[in-house]
């Protein structure tokens, strides 16, 4: 026991305060792997406790996001305690950090920033689709400096959390998941054009994934160079662009075959040349 003793309050270096011994490097060791294993498991049981109160899985990152940054802030002061260092003692260290920070990082401190504007705000969330200049994708997950987005194509792209606030952000789910859209079809002159209007209707019709409200409508659009242009606006509960892809293909596939078995034609572009002068010197 002497011998132990004797090793727990062995001296092994001078801090600025006091001398710390193979105990209290050993009780600061304890008290950081002790701390993070309560944190973690204080994490886990909250997540899943809001999961199983259904709680939205943004308000679910929030809490999440609150509370790591409290309970490390906590251990860190615990740990600080424990060491016996004055809070006083990083005052000027971290003016100094401080300042370093605001010249070298803005960039970052921006989009973190932004980051705790977007989960607070909430002009996006996880799961909604958006429209960034060429870029479209689902928000996967909201990160401090960036925002996680999942392209149709399945690629993932890392968007500043700064853009999003300083740029023009379309959100197709913001409101509710409802988009417009739009099949445009040309019917050669001297198509029964009530009967290609009855025919488009009856292919949205068929279509289980355009809603009945707002209902289709089938526009006689123009009087084209070679057809008559007809458009078709239907809605849909969408969840992204390719949705909308999908079921304008399905449309114009549905309307081809109707067409074609009431003997209506597609237009196609055709230019018809005149070669009077010329046949009248063949003529001569």
């Amino acid at each position: 026991m002497e011998q132990f003793l004797a090793l727990i309050n062995y001296h092994l270096f001078e801090g600025a305060t006091r001398p710390y011994t193979v105990g209290q490097v050993l009780l600061v060791l304890f008290t950081v792997l002790l701390g993070f294993y309560l944190v973690r498991r204080v994490e886990s049981l909250l997540m899943n406790k809001m999961a199983v109160m259904q709680r939205d899985r943004d308000m679910i990152l929030l809490v999440r996001r609150v509370y790591l940054i409290v309970a490390y802030l906590l251990l860190a002061l615990l740990i600080l305690s424990v060491l016996g260092i004055p809070l006083a003692a990083f005052a000027f260290v971290s003016g100094a950090v401080a300042i370093g920070v605001g010249f070298g990082a803005q960039n970052i401190i921006n989009n973190f920033i932004s980051g705790w504007i977007l989960m607070w705000e909430r002009p996006i969330r996880i799961g909604d689709f958006l429209e960034i200049g060429e870029v479209k994708g689902t928000v996967e997950t909201i990160n401090t400096r960036s925002t996680l987005l999942r392209r149709a194509d399945g690629v993932h792209i890392l968007v500043p959390n700064s853009q999003l606030l300083e740029n023009t952000l379309v959100n197709w789910t913001l409101i509710d998941k409802l988009a417009r859209s739009q099949v445009r079809v040309g019917v050669a002159y001297g198509s029964p054009l009530k009967k290609v209007e009855e025919l488009i209707y009856q292919a949205a019709s068929e279509q289980a994934d355009i809603i009945k409200m707002p209902a289709p409508l089938v526009i006689f659009e123009d009087f084209g160079d070679s057809s008559l242009i007809f458009e078709l606006y239907f809605w849909i509960a969408s969840l992204g662009d390719s949705d909308l892809r999908v079921i304008r293909s399905s449309l114009r596939h549905r309307i081809a075959e109707l067409f074609d078995a009431n003997g209506i034609v597609i237009a196609f572009p055709r230019q018809d040349i005149h070669l009077e002068g010329a046949l009248r010197l063949l003529k001569d």
